[in-house]
């Protein structure tokens, strides 16, 4: 899922190719994406882009006559940039014609969970805001408050869009890297080093990701936005090494979606259960990095 560093440079691309341009034209092919019905969705035809905000993991079009389009891409939306005429295909939500060339609003799979409204005026949008605190701008404090309201583990109050704004699956991982904390450690057991140590890490790694983003995006729209990219730590990497330590990359799923962790930086040579394999195994689970590696040297010594 495209998390605040891709939708601001999506954003940044966006701005430099049809800002204070009129949509021309709107189609929308898929009849799951538009999940309004007032305003109209043809009323956003002929009106101007006065400016693109990130709310969220969203997107917002603002538009001439105080409407907003709110566009939230889920885990496989994404957009593309033509600047010749595009014929749709399966994967094809939404077309946006304007007079520099015509924007795209695709998803892949099967599954149809990107999402756009229509609405009026700035209390309606406001209403799509989750609610998450935005860290770039957001002092120590108000960082301690917002991570200890519930008691979470790190990994889901990272990812909790009413607590932490924009953070999703990747960047989490990226950031309890950096800070070397578990992503099962609970928020409230922490002491005032740890979490100044993700405050830090969490405001670096956005700021990181966002700037390296947009700056690709200066030089190419961004067509292949992804969640796994080589030069990331942990994220997507199970069974790489670690860049600090060398450490094989370990990982945990759960629901839909998975945290990737090293054990020596963030959880001190322990593994983490995950838990449908604890379940199967039991206590033949290793709980050590040390546990697993004899494991495996007496798996590829047994004859």
């Amino acid at each position: 899922m495209p998390e605040l560093p891709d939708i601001t440079a999506y954003i940044d691309a966006l701005e430099a190719r049809i800002l204070h341009q009129p949509i021309q034209q709107i189609r929308v092919p898929s009849p799951f994406l538009l999940r309004s019905v007032d305003p109209p969705i043809d009323q956003v035809v002929g009106k101007k882009v006065l400016g693109l905000r990130r709310l969220g993991k969203r997107i917002v079009f603002c538009l001439e006559a105080d409407l907003f389009l709110i566009i939230h891409l889920m885990i496989a939306g994404r957009f593309h940039w033509k600047e010749r005429p595009f014929k749709p295909n399966r994967q094809t939500l939404a077309i946006f014609v304007f007079p520099t060339g015509t924007l795209t609003l695709t998803e892949a799979g099967s599954k149809r969970r990107a999402s756009m409204y229509v609405v009026r005026g700035e209390a309606a949008l406001a209403e799509h805001d989750p609610g998450g605190l935005e860290v770039p701008a957001a002092d120590l404090a108000t960082f301690h408050e917002a991570l200890t309201r519930e008691n979470h583990t790190l990994k889901r109050a990272l990812t909790d869009p009413h607590l932490f704004s924009g953070i999703g699956n990747a960047y989490s991982d990226e950031i309890l890297h950096a800070a070397g904390l578990s992503p099962l450690q609970l928020t409230r057991r922490m002491d005032e080093a740890a979490i100044q140590r993700l405050y830090e890490a969490t405001r670096a790694m956005l700021r990181h990701w966002s700037d390296k983003l947009r700056a690709e995006a200066r030089e190419v729209f961004p067509e292949k936005v992804t969640a796994f990219r080589s030069d990331m730590a942990v994220h997507g990497r199970y069974g790489k090494p670690c860049p600090k330590c060398g450490t094989a990359v370990q990982r945990i799923s759960y629901a839909e979606n998975e945290a990737n962790y090293c054990p020596i930086c963030q959880t001190g040579g322990r593994l983490l259960a995950d838990r449908a394999l604890s379940r199967l195994l039991k206590e033949d689970w290793p709980r050590t990095v040390e546990e697993l590696e004899r494991r495996r040297s007496e798996r590829k010594s047994a004859p």
